[in-house]
């Protein structure tokens, strides 16, 4: 063991529509954004300050399909995955950076209608054998619901 870990469990709601990108062979990936949001009330005023922090996902393969069939704008989602910083040139030839979350793994949270079910969990790893179990459910509670009174800012 190398000793670190980079990984990254984000309860948002989706920015957008899943934007798709396919590849010969076969392969594809999906883009998305994903809010997060922090509230707390300031001492000093006795407002309530909330912030929003917005984070680019990317899903694989067969969990990227899924994510497009299922997932609208402004659903809750549960991702999990880890940080990947890329680099890349401006048309000025300045380097630029930016930080996406590689998924791993996701649920559904927004309750969907009509004979689907209210929670869906699958997995884009392996990559070789995605078999994302659709339909399978998972009971994740909020954090943000039950600190909705504390007052820290962090």
């Amino acid at each position: 063991m190398s000793g670190t870990l980079n990984k990254v469990m984000l309860i948002g709601h989706t920015g957008d529509e899943v934007k798709m990108h396919y590849f010969e062979g076969g392969n594809c990936i999906g883009r998305f954004p994903l809010a997060t949001n922090d509230s707390y009330v300031n001492k000093t005023t006795g407002e309530r300050v909330t912030s929003t922090e917005w984070h680019n996902i990317v899903v694989r393969n067969k969990a990227a399909e899924i994510c497009e069939k299922y997932l609208k704008k402004g659903d809750k989602v549960y991702i999990e995955g880890r940080l990947k910083t890329r680099k890349w040139q401006d048309e000025q030839g300045k380097d630029r950076y930016s930080t996406e979350i590689q998924c791993t793994d996701f649920t559904f949270l927004t309750p969907k209608t009509e004979g689907q079910q209210s929670e869906t969990t699958a997995s884009s790893q392996p990559v070789g054998n995605a078999n994302p179990s659709v339909g399978a459910t998972q009971s994740i509670s909020s954090p943000s619901t039950e600190m909705e009174e504390d007052d820290l800012p962090f």
